[in-house]
């Protein structure tokens, strides 16, 4: 008795591989890629291969996402410590003998230059959600108090380099986890509150605190101006100011439905600084308008809100701590750039996601929802 077995095809056997990506975040992140390759072919006209570059560093990107999502929760918890102790070892590096640039030292050279802060952006929510796995059923204050010395520790030589945008990034990403690890809102609320304080008073005496010569302690001279000119960008308006009002004014004339694609002369005759990086917004405001920023907003708050959801539905603490804290990175980067932009924020060099221009940001991304979707299918393997 002979019996005919049919080989699968070529369907039937890579279908396992994408059995765990997660429908509704796909469907968001296409529809910002989209955004992203739209904006990048007009505001980079005239930066030679820039759209084909973004579009290969998606691609990567999506490659990474592919490889991450395969990975279980429990061998990238693994990772969570050598991760976390190699990147502040080379923050450590770069303080030393790193290489420094237009003022900043951020860079170090391991046979080719990397930025190890960006490790952190990754490696910063493994290791604290690692931190109260471990601890998970006795939790303690000591506990809460040494996962904050853990995330100050790589936030703090990351200020010293200076690099606010990254510290800023991190230090979201930390306090997202401690928060969801349940801290008490009797240590959350009063920060919140000095800080609106002050901010109150920086306002009301902003004529004395930003005058000539005046210097604040702390702070950078940079950094107070950039506070000084987000509160008046007129001081300077062909300097400190110009990238502010310049990204106002095409915002503005962008009205409810754009100039249209190809159509935005602030983009095109070259009046917005880095239209194809931290201020792409602007350019794809001038264009698509205030609808076109309707549609953005909302798909960034979609992918947001599923990652929460993939966070709620996540089996283990360690997998709902990573993924509510990796969620919070998109809505940083989105709210941070949009906010800089527009003007109601200070200028600190943080991109847009998946719209923005530049291939070490594209590829934390990728690692970010390539973790998403990993958290995501071994939800589905549980239930079933």
């Amino acid at each position: 008795m002979s019996s005919t077995f049919s080989q699968p095809s070529l369907r039937q056997r890579i279908a396992p591989w994408f059995a765990g990506f997660d429908g509704p975040l796909a469907f968001a992140v296409f529809l910002l890629a989209c955004a992203g390759l739209l904006t990048m072919y007009s505001s980079g006209w005239d930066h030679g291969t820039r759209f084909e570059d973004h579009a290969r560093n998606m691609l990567i990107a999506a490659g990474l996402m592919f490889v991450v999502a395969q990975i279980p929760p429990q061998r990238l918890m693994a990772l969570a410590v050598p991760l976390y102790t190699v990147g502040v070892a080379l923050l450590i590096a770069v303080a030393i003998f790193g290489i420094t640039k237009k003022g900043a030292k951020r860079w170090i050279n391991v046979g080719v230059t990397i930025q190890p802060s960006e490790i952190l952006k990754i490696a910063m929510p493994l290791m604290l959600s690692w931190w109260f796995q471990k601890r998970e059923g006795q939790l303690r204050p000591l506990d809460f108090a040494v996962a904050t010395v853990l995330l100050a520790v790589p936030v703090a030589l990351i200020i010293k380099q200076p690099d606010l945008g990254t510290a800023l990034l991190i230090l979201t990403a930390g306090m997202s986890v401690i928060f969801f690890a349940g801290m008490s809102w009797k240590l959350i609320v009063p920060p919140i509150v000095l800080g609106l304080i002050g901010v109150a008073l920086l306002v009301i005496f902003e004529p004395t605190l930003c005058a000539d010569g005046m210097r604040w302690p702390v702070l950078h001279d940079y950094q107070q101006q950039r506070i000084c000119t987000l509160l008046d960008p007129t001081r300077d308006p062909l300097g400190k100011g110009f990238h502010i009002i310049q990204g106002m004014i095409a915002i503005g004339s962008g009205g409810v439905f754009g100039m249209g694609f190809m159509q935005g002369t602030q983009t095109h005759l070259e009046f917005i600084p880095e239209r194809t990086t931290d201020f792409i917004f602007a350019a794809f405001s001038e264009e698509f308008g205030l609808l076109g920023n309707l549609c953005l907003i909302a798909s960034f708050i979609f992918l947001v809100l599923r990652g929460l959801a993939i966070a709620l539905e996540a089996p283990t603490l360690f997998a709902r701590l990573l993924a509510g804290s990796v969620t919070m990175i998109f809505f940083t980067y989105a709210f941070v750039n949009m906010g800089m932009v527009s003007g109601i924020l200070p200028v600190v060099g943080v991109p847009l996601p998946f719209i923005s221009y530049g291939g070490t940001a594209m590829v934390t991304l990728g690692l970010a929802l390539g973790i998403l979707m990993s958290i995501a299918n071994s939800k589905r393997l549980v239930q079933s």
